[in-house]
């Protein structure tokens, strides 16, 4: 897979998950945030599995020969970390709006590289800083902070994206050693289906009837999002290390806070809008620097 492939491939993801923010939003309207989960995740379980058993069955011998453990063990840490990632996410959506909640998921921005730098002691291109600096002032300028409701579900956001950071390195460690992207998407999804289940169960009500008032969010977040979107980052994910992928994945803010002024009617204001210019330049610059050193070096 070519590097414009992977970049595609995370650009189309990006969009995927920013409209989503509009289905997360609307779809708890009769149910709760976790019964959404559950049901949205497994939906994806549903669509992607055929496809494993179509394209990737026959590869399990060859990839598992001489490692299945490590396989595993990196399929339950992306899985918890997309369950944590995704339930603060959700239930953030009740105390503030998609525009809030989708820009303050990217500051898995900053913490990607700090967690790379910290642990592995990897060398990052000096561009991610000022990127990262670019991200947070955009995010800080789209904070309502005197609204303390708003700073609740912004909060939880926030924690939440520590989560999505774990899980975009997580996932850039196993598809440099297993090319099983199908296999890992099916997974992660069954995972946080019945981790989003068991909490569902005792602190909320599965009703059939209210689950199918939702339906329309439930196919567009499981099958598009809960499904497809996160096999597109795995492919994404093949060319492009965790911290640019982050910054390219940060765009999804943008596309959420168009998706919920075009269908939600939630209006930004002169400072919401610098946010998202300043974020969207954090990408821009992230990735075109390397790409104009490479060329003239």
């Amino acid at each position: 897979m070519s590097k414009t492939t992977s970049l595609l491939s995370a650009l189309l993801c990006t969009f995927i998950w920013g409209t989503t923010f509009i289905a997360q939003d609307t779809g708890m309207d009769n149910i709760g945030p976790f019964t959404f989960n559950s049901v949205r995740f497994f939906v994806g379980f549903l669509a992607i599995t055929p496809l494993v058993l179509i394209f990737e069955l026959k590869k399990f011998k060859s990839e598992f020969k001489s490692d299945i453990k490590t396989f595993i063990n990196l399929s339950i840490l992306i899985g918890l970390s997309l369950f944590l990632g995704s339930a603060l996410q959700q239930v953030a959506l009740l105390y503030t709006d998609v525009a809030n909640a989708a820009f303050f998921t990217i500051f898995y921005v900053p913490i990607v590289p700090i967690i790379i730098f910290i642990f592995k002691k990897k060398s990052i291109h000096w561009s991610v800083w000022p990127s990262v600096v670019l991200c947070l002032i955009g995010g800080y300028l789209l904070t309502n902070f005197y609204d303390a409701t708003v700073r609740l579900g912004d909060s939880l956001v926030i924690l939440g994206a520590l989560f999505w950071s774990t899980h975009i390195i997580f996932t850039g460690i196993i598809v440099k050693k297993y090319n099983l992207p199908l296999t890992l998407g099916a997974i992660q999804t069954l995972i946080v289906s019945l981790l989003s289940f068991v909490i569902g169960f005792f602190y909320e009500e599965f009703i059939y009837i209210n689950i199918m008032k939702e339906i329309s969010s439930i196919l567009y977040a499981g099958i598009l999002s809960g499904g497809f979107a996160f096999v597109l980052q795995i492919y994404a994910q093949k060319n492009i290390t965790p911290a640019p992928a982050a910054i390219i994945f940060s765009l999804e803010g943008v596309f959420a806070t168009i998706a919920a002024w075009y269908i939600l009617d939630q209006i930004l204001d002169i400072n919401n809008l610098l946010g998202c210019f300043f974020i969207l330049s954090g990408v821009l610059l992230s990735q075109l620097l390397p790409l104009i050193k490479k060329k003239y070096s």
